[in-house]
């Protein structure tokens, strides 16, 4: 067997992993394409291909099912091509954003032209807190370093701390602000996950500090090293280009942002874990995270659709992350949720009854809003897991 055959066999997506650098090239891109077309429409194409390209071609291609091997755990893991995938995103990700803040600044683009501009480029942002979020898991000072410069451009670095040391340790719990409740709007979810996320962050890193001894400022304050960064990368290009540069930078971020937490909003809708006779939180299960297998979106996000094996093992590297059936199952991909969990009544018709289903039909045991709960109280006693 050839060793190509022989890396084929433990990924059969291998070569498509580069894929995940279109979201990058689009913000690259759009210049080009309206100069070669003539068509304005391109200015829009971080929307376009992930609210529209993706969602039809998930439609169309289907599920992935395929799983790494065990045997196979190591090589995978061990193989740098999978992390040159995600390092090249920021190389494009930081040029795009040059481009952008030129065009904005010196073209005479008309106000919408602009606007999807700054939508494609927070597009670009969103996603790339997904790099970060990979990277930012890793052990490796090298990866955890690019994790931070990934996310300078949302200037969302506590990120960084709240989710590593504040969502996986509290993730499908009332406690967790990034854990959406069963009856929570988006539009409820966004305004607590963002301030809950940065109150957390400040806490967590404060602790830690304070457990080395340390004051906040300090050169290993993690939140201050990650902001640093937005910092310098915003002031660049403020002196260069000019005041006029700021509406895109502040615009582009807040949509980074918020693109993250819809995704946030959709991994863990309405999912609790439940209390052992300790009164602690049961282990982390593949129980705890929705699920989507679809292929496309898969590849694009870095396998981040196989939310349940990556909470339940959240060492594992991208490519060795599998699809579980202990977890619940989306309808489609991340993609064409998004969509779905911008109309609140439209997500309900589709999620509540799978949520319910997934604990037998017992509300108690999902994770609600408080009102929720108290209208649906039953006098059962709680049910423990051991």
């Amino acid at each position: 067997m050839s060793i190509f055959e022989n890396t084929e066999r433990r990924d059969p997506k291998r070569y498509l992993w580069i894929l995940g650098l279109i979201a990058p090239s689009c913000s690259v891109l759009p210049s080009q394409l309206v100069a070669r077309t003539g068509l304005e429409m391109f200015w829009w194409i971080g929307p376009i291909i992930v609210l529209v390209v993706i969602p039809l071609l998930d439609w169309a291609i289907g599920n992935d099912g395929s799983n790494p091997r065990d045997e196979d755990y190591e090589a995978l893991s061990n193989d740098r091509y999978y992390r040159w995938c995600t390092y090249l995103f920021l190389p494009l990700q930081f040029v795009g954003l040059l481009i952008a803040g030129f065009l904005w600044s010196r073209s005479a683009l008309s106000i919408s032209d602009k606007l999807g501009l700054a939508v494609t480029l927070g597009f670009v942002s969103g996603i790339g807190i997904n790099a970060a979020h990979e990277l930012g898991h890793r052990v490796e000072r090298l990866e955890r370093w690019l994790a931070k410069i990934a996310l300078a451009q949302s200037g969302y670095g506590h990120f960084f701390v709240e989710h590593n040391r504040g969502h996986h340790v509290r993730v499908a719990t009332p406690e967790d602000p990034a854990s959406a409740r069963f009856g929570e709007s988006l539009w409820e979810f966004l305004p607590r996950t963002m301030l809950g996320g940065l109150r957390s962050a400040l806490a967590l890193e404060r602790e830690r500090l304070s457990r080395k001894g340390k004051r906040w400022f300090c050169l290993d304050n993690n939140l201050l090293q990650a902001w640093s960064m937005s910092v310098a990368l915003f002031g660049t290009l403020i002196v260069a280009f000019g005041p006029v540069v700021i509406p895109f930078l502040l615009l582009q971020a807040l949509i980074g942002a918020v693109l993250l937490e819809t995704v946030n909003y959709v991994e863990h809708y309405g999912l609790l874990r439940q209390r052992g006779r300790n009164g602690n939180y049961v282990r982390c299960s593949p129980r705890d995270s929705w699920n989507s297998d679809r292929l496309v979106t898969n590849v694009f996000l870095f396998h981040l659709q196989r939310h349940s094996d990556h909470h339940a093992n959240p060492g594992r590297r991208y490519q060795t992350l599998r699809s579980s059936e202990q977890a619940p199952q989306l309808p489609a991909g991340y993609a064409s949720m998004i969509l779905l969990a911008i109309i609140p009544a439209v997500w309900r018709a589709v999620m509540d009854h799978r949520v319910l289903a997934h604990y037998g039909g017992d509300i108690n045991l999902a994770n609600t809003k408080p009102r929720t709960k108290r209208r649906n109280e039953s006098p059962r006693s709680a049910r423990y897991v051991h």
